[in-house]
């Protein structure tokens, strides 16, 4: 029997018993549904986190320092004892420039919740308050829309100015220009000098709800105690500087910090790539485990088409007699159930594929998870439904061949 000739059976047989396909089908569907849907989320996470969170939280090509770590599952104790390191300051930033060999540019900022007073009464809360230097902006990569930013000396005096995100300028303008205009922040009167370009969301947290001012002005002393700041930041021109950039503020600043050798650091140096190891390890736990579950379905997939094939194969006793008795050799008959199988199982592994598109999409669309289809993983889910129903035709097909088609005939 030749291929297309087999697969053309196996269809013909697949629409004649349309309600047993559907039950012999639904445990692939099940699994590669759920499989398709897995690997698309953690892909979309992958890429998620590696562009738009490591950007957003510490910018590209960037060391940054922080009191303690951003991201950490420490214990309490260890939690107590980062609590009692000492704070990060202007000075320190300020003197890590100055010292600084390897290229590259210093930024420091500190962050705080508040209201911000508009136009009319108009009070928006929730507002993420940052005060950053003028060198924010660059190493954050961000893109002013209209007007601009604050330059280094107007950061230096403190000058009463201020930066808004897109949703604050909606929220408090609406359709009106809002450079020149004046807001309430931290109770005190800043004036618009520029909007940014929208930035989105991150995990479901918008990006331009946010205000930025000076370090140094009314700022100063509401997002942090006065003169501390959250981190410090330096980004380098290139990847190949981080390293180095790495080590030298390390060192600097256990110098200024006068730890001895082998004394722990009292404060917490980060990239990029490291703060994000930890979702490397999620990712593969989860690409592990997960499919590993999804699995037990197409197991169980597995041994439902066997049974039904067994259950088809007792059925079509006399048809099997007939093809012998007409020349069919047990090759053909092999084949045939066995395509009959792996066709089956290989229609529940394109329904599965596109049902798992749909449902991580569908999850995409309702919540902050990305979702982004793997070429890999299409052609794992085929792979796994044709190969189900191979595994599983086995035993009913080799049993279809083996029958005697002379008792093959006599069965009623």
């Amino acid at each position: 029997m030749k291929f297309g000739e087999a697969i053309l059976t196996a269809l013909v047989m697949i629409r004649a018993h349309k309600l047993r396909a559907f039950f012999t089908i639904l445990g692939t569907v099940v699994g590669v549904t759920f499989l398709i849907a897995v690997i698309t989320l953690i892909q979309g996470m992958n890429t998620y986190m590696e562009e738009d969170f490591a950007s957003q939280i510490f910018g590209y090509n960037t060391v940054t320092l922080r009191r303690i770590p951003f991201i950490s599952d420490a214990d309490e104790e260890t939690w107590r004892e980062w609590m009692r390191r000492p704070r990060l300051t202007f000075e320190d930033a300020e003197w890590l420039a100055t010292v600084m060999d390897t290229p590259g540019t210093v930024a420091i900022n500190s962050q705080n919740g508040g209201e911000v007073d508009g136009p009319g009464g108009k009070t928006l809360e929730g507002v993420s308050i940052i005060g950053a230097s003028a060198s924010y902006f660059s190493t954050r990569d961000m893109v002013v829309e209209a007007g601009r930013v604050f330059s280094e000396q107007e950061a230096d005096r403190g000058v009463p100015v201020v930066v808004i995100g897109k949703d604050v300028a909606e929220s408090l303008f609406e359709n009106r220009n809002p450079i020149g205009r004046t807001i309430g922040v931290a109770n005190f009167p800043f004036r618009i000098i520029g909007v940014l370009e929208e930035q989105g969301s991150l995990f479901g947290f918008s990006l331009d709800n946010v205000v930025i001012a000076p370090n140094k002005s009314r700022v100063n002393g509401f997002v942090n105690p006065v003169d501390v700041v959250d981190e410090i930041a330096f980004k380098v021109p290139d990847a190949r500087f981080i390293a180095p950039a790495m080590a030298e503020m390390e060192g600097w600043l256990r110098i200024r910090h006068r730890l001895r050798p082998g004394e722990p650091n009292d404060f917490a140096i980060e990239t990029a790539e490291e703060s994000l190891a930890f979702w490397d390890q999620i990712a593969k736990v989860m690409l592990i485990a997960l499919p590993g579950l999804v699995g037990i379905s197409l197991v169980v997939g597995a041994v439902v088409i066997m049974n039904i094939m067994l259950v088809s194969v007792s059925e079509r006793t006399r048809e099997i007699g007939l093809r012998k008795a007409l020349g069919a050799k047990r090759r053909d008959i092999l084949l045939q159930f066995l395509f009959e199988s792996a066709t089956l199982s290989g229609l529940g592994g394109l329904i599965g594929i596109g049902l798992g598109m749909a449902l991580a999409a569908l999850v995409a669309a309702l919540s902050p998870l990305p979702a982004a289809v793997a070429p890999w993983s299409i052609a794992l889910g085929m792979f796994l439904g044709v190969g189900v129903g191979l595994a599983a035709g086995v035993y009913p097909s080799s049993r279809a061949a083996r029958l005697d088609p002379i008792v093959a005939l006599r069965q009623e």
